[in-house]
């Protein structure tokens, strides 16, 4: 009777039993050790300096240490990759982005990871507006300004980038299928060289993020022509959206927030979400991002999951329209 098969089977519904119950008291006393934050972008950029602010908060609220660790690359897909694959308990975590997260699976086309099926949104940190700057000597004032030199002149303006497939070019891009013009888009190897080069009067314009472009504009070294968020920026209130200016479809807000691995248990995901609302709440944090022209994010998995899905289904249509091919 020692080996009958009832014995069998009492044995491995214990072990299930135990291994459901240690399951749950991991949970429930998450985190218990250190979390790794992955950031998919360099060091000193837009997303590694918010990555490591909002972890400093939030490991004060979980009393746990988070390590910021970049892994750049590929647009972004190695890092975002490297969390998908990662195990899903929580103790890898990191930024999701505008690019890899709703823009490079249509780009790339061959990616090995699916922001549909291998990550789990935990909730949407901000939302930054661009804005469209010209040279200061530039004869161009108004978007109608930009909109009539294109159509007289098809293929000669010229917009720069930080590269094929970022916010820079979708903008762009959006905005030329909006309007019904042509112009040239001209690569750099960054944001920061596409903008002096158009401060040198080497291209025409460029969609710049807010608080790139802020410093510039104060110095009279940028004119700012529209901005594409719904509503004016109080950093630039006399600036029009392109809603104003009578192309509602340029509308773009690159955003990031935090996810996870798929598979991550929705407790955890729970307490990771509490944690990082949170965070956002603190006075400091909020008028660093405010002072950037950025829109505080927030809310539930489920909200930053819905933003991802419409926001993959809209630039997938920009992407294949523009005929967009990476690097």
């Amino acid at each position: 009777m020692s080996n009958s098969p009832f014995k069998m089977i009492f044995l491995s519904l214990a072990a299930i039993a135990s291994l459901a119950s240690a399951n749950a008291s991991a949970q429930a006393n998450y985190p218990s050790k250190p979390i790794n934050f992955i950031v998919p972008y360099g060091a000193g950029g837009g997303a590694d300096s918010r990555s490591r602010q909002i972890a400093q908060k939030m490991s004060v609220i979980l009393k746990q240490p988070i390590i910021v660790d970049n892994k750049p690359g590929a647009g972004g897909n190695i890092g975002t990759e490297f969390i998908s694959r990662a195990a899903p308990d929580g103790y890898t975590i990191g930024m999701g982005n505008f690019a890899p997260m709703a823009v490079n699976k249509t780009l790339f086309g061959n990616l090995r990871y699916d922001p549909e099926t291998d990550i789990t949104p935990i909730v949407l940190i901000e939302k930054g507006p661009l804005v469209l700057v010209v040279n200061p000597n530039s004869p161009y004032k108004t978007v109608a300004d930009i909109v009539t030199a294109a159509k007289a002149k098809p293929g000669v303006l010229t917009f720069s980038s930080g590269g094929i497939g970022g916010s820079h070019q979708l903008s762009a891009e959006l905005f030329k299928q909006s309007a019904g013009i042509d112009m040239i888009h001209v690569p750099y190897k960054s944001g920061s060289a596409g903008l002096t080069d158009l401060m040198a009067g080497n291209v025409t314009m460029m969609f710049d993020q807010m608080y790139s472009a802020m410093p510039s504009i104060k110095a009279d070294k940028l004119r700012p022509i529209a901005i594409t968020s719904k509503k004016r920026s109080p950093l630039l209130p006399n600036i029009p959206t392109f809603a104003e200016a009578g192309y509602p479809k340029v509308e773009v807000l690159n955003w990031q927030g935090l996810i996870a691995p798929k598979g991550t248990p929705k407790a955890i995901i729970d307490k990771l979400n509490a944690a990082a609302n949170e965070a956002l709440k603190d006075p400091q944090l909020r008028e660093l991002m405010l002072s950037q022209g950025n829109e505080i994010g927030g809310g539930t998995p489920a909200d930053f999951a819905a933003l991802i899905k419409s926001e993959s289904s809209k630039w997938s249509a920009v992407v294949k329209t523009a005929n967009i091919k990476p690097e």
